[in-house]
């Protein structure tokens, strides 16, 4: 299931590159990652995964849920 979801997220991520690129880099996607979740390692994560569990966090509504999915991601993805 954590590999399905990963795939889901890099796939999309890869449908949205040009788009992507041109709005989000991974430095300020690193930096928002990093206040959302603290102390979680990203460095395992291509610029592109980075940038795809943002996008995937923005649309969530609360704080709490942005965080825990942003970690879940994040730890499956690593």
């Amino acid at each position: 299931m954590k590999t399905l979801i990963a795939s889901a997220l890099v796939a999309t991520a890869a449908l949205t590159g040009a788009a992507s690129a041109a709005t989000a880099t991974a430095a300020p996607a690193q930096k928002e990652l990093q206040q959302l979740v603290p102390g979680t390692n990203l460095s395992g994560l291509t610029d592109a995964e980075l940038i795809s569990v943002v996008q995937t966090v923005d649309d969530l509504d609360n704080a709490s849920q942005k965080a825990a999915v942003a970690k879940a991601l994040i730890e499956t993805l690593n």
